[in-house]
């Protein structure tokens, strides 16, 4: 996968994404990261890149050229995903990641200041995305997160796919506890089940505390949620406990 960037503070991103997993994909060759410098797409010589907003207003807005000419100068794909980061947006979520995993190239426009020019929102990009409700100083950490979320998902990047399957939000549940060495330490036990070795006994209570922690915790996600017949039976258990 290729993602561009294009940021006017793009010194913010080769620490927090030249480590650990997102580090290693690029290493490696599974990632191709490019960050652009918004300011360079301008044509004075003050590098502008906000203007005061026609109506009147408090704070400034990003003028549309220097946009428009940073993504014409990439040149990208005709299938390629144009994501603005705007407190706007779709909410991001585990499903939004899985679905831009699939793409080729995703170029990334971090929004400052009070937005971006509508135009760039109605001719330009093809997708615009939040990471939550409330507002950020720019979209710099919005876009590390995406990028994290998303380049955890391409095949290769994490050496054992398999536990993709049984993270949070996978299938709208949290995931279950997890416990390590030592089986006791100061008195706290792990549970038996999970010493037991027998693996269908161990499965089911995953599955179990996966439906009791989202049950607790995000109750919400199990809302409209069409259920498999084991499921139900496990949440009508812990309901009457």
């Amino acid at each position: 996968m290729r993602i561009d960037v294009i940021s006017i503070f793009p010194e913010m991103f080769p620490g927090p994404l030249g480590h650990s997993i997102i580090g290693r994909a690029q290493e490696r060759g599974l990632l191709k990261l490019v960050i652009h410098n918004l300011r360079d797409y301008t044509t004075d010589k003050h590098r502008t890149v906000d203007d005061a907003p026609y109506g009147g207003g408090a704070g400034m807005v990003m003028k549309p050229e220097p946009i428009f000419r940073a993504v014409d100068f990439l040149q990208c794909r005709e299938d390629s995903r144009i994501i603005l980061l705007s407190p706007q947006g779709e909410v991001f979520n585990q499903g939004k990641a899985w679905e831009l995993s699939k793409e080729k190239q995703l170029l990334l426009i971090c929004g400052h200041y009070e937005g971006v020019d509508e135009r760039v929102r109605e001719y330009l990009v093809t997708d615009e995305i939040s990471v939550g409700d409330y507002v950020l100083t720019g979209g710099e950490i919005p876009a590390m997160l995406l990028i994290d979320a998303v380049v955890r998902l391409l095949p290769g990047v994490l050496g054992k796919y398999y536990s993709l399957q049984e993270e949070s939000f996978t299938d709208n549940l949290l995931e279950y506890p997890h416990y390590t060495r030592p089986p006791e330490w100061q008195g706290m036990r792990v549970p038996p089940v999970l010493l037991s070795g027998h693996h269908e006994e161990i499965r089911l209570w995953r599955r179990r505390e996966s439906l009791k922690r989202t049950l607790k915790r995000r109750p919400d996600l199990l809302e409209n949620k069409i259920l498999p017949e084991e499921d139900q039976n496990l949440l009508q258990e812990i309901r009457k406990k």
